[in-house]
């Protein structure tokens, strides 16, 4: 028996991953393990006769395919090639002989020998006959009456419409277009003086009721009340602002004097060596000369007490 081998079952691992081994999965606990093997023997108990019937079952399919079908397919396919064709190609031949004897040779012979001729000589030629003699000279005559007429009609229409529509306006709609153009311009070029004119009336009055009070009030009231406050409440405040602000820059700035040398002091208490001085600035040099006197040298290993007054630096 030509029977498929069974693939492998291969657990699917990402790139760089160590293998796991087979029929393990991350995160099962004991009690899956415990179920997992009966119910996958079960299952292989259940799945072997299947899967033994099934290949029987193919192996039987493909032994009827080589031994019958393929045999019988040829059979079918030379007979329908050698025998079929031919005979269906002999008999289409002889119905379409048949199809032009009987329908399209009479027809064809019908049309030629018996219609076309009566058409022509009995149809055609009569007809042919009454356009030329009779339609064509009576079409030229109507043709000729409509061009008379129309050149009439043309003319009457010019005479009694046109002629006095062109006139009324040479002679009359554009001088009078002319005038009430010259009129409007003239109006409007007077409206625009009256204009101007009610605009600096307007301007005038709007001034002498509300433009010279106002500036009046400004200078008279506003201006005096503005430099009183600027000179009496303002400057006072702005210079006590500042003197304020000077002096708590000068307390931070002792403070923090104050806190480097008493840490400076804890450093040669503990380490017993000096640190290198920094260059005096500002108020931080007043604070370390006490009013430009320079401190004493202190004894190494020994802690110096603080000498930085506050009420002298303030």
């Amino acid at each position: 028996m030509d029977l498929e081998k069974p693939s492998q079952a291969t657990v699917p691992q990402r790139h760089g991953a160590h293998a796991a081994p087979q029929g393990y999965e991350p995160g099962d606990g004991c009690l899956a393990q415990v179920i997992r093997i009966p119910v996958r023997i079960v299952v292989v108990l259940v799945v072997i006769p299947v899967r033994m019937v099934w290949d029987v079952l193919a192996l039987c399919g493909r032994a009827v395919e080589r031994v019958l079908l393929r045999p019988l397919g040829r059979a079918l396919a030379w007979v329908f090639e050698k025998v079929i064709t031919p005979v269906a190609l002999a008999v289409a031949w002889l119905a379409v002989i048949a199809g032009k004897v009987l329908f399209y040779w009479p027809w064809v012979g019908l049309w030629r020998c018996v219609v076309v001729p009566v058409v022509r000589y009995g149809l055609v030629v009569p007809v042919v006959w009454v356009y030329r003699q009779l339609l064509t000279p009576l079409g030229h005559g109507i043709a000729w009456l409509v061009r008379a007429l129309w050149w009439g009609f043309a003319w009457l229409v010019r005479t009694l419409l046109v002629a006095p529509v062109v006139w009324l306006y040479r002679y009359v709609l554009v001088p009078a277009g002319r005038e009430i153009a010259a009129a409007v311009g003239v109006a409007w070029r007077i409206a625009g003086y009256v204009s101007r004119a009610v605009g600096r009336g307007l301007k005038w009055l709007a001034w002498s009721l509300v433009g010279r009070p106002v500036r009046w009030f400004y200078r008279e009231v506003c201006t005096p009340v503005g430099h009183f406050v600027r000179d009496a409440v303002w400057r006072p405040v702005a210079a006590a602002a500042v003197q304020a602000g000077r002096a708590a820059r000068a307390a931070l700035a002792s403070a923090r004097e104050t806190v480097r040398q008493a840490r400076r002091d804890a450093w040669r208490a503990l380490i017993g060596t000096p640190r290198p001085p920094r260059p005096p600035v500002g108020t931080a040099a007043q604070a370390r000369n006490l009013g430009g006197r320079q401190q004493a040298q202190t004894v190494p290993g020994a802690a110096a007490e603080p000498e930085i007054s506050l009420h002298k630096q303030g």
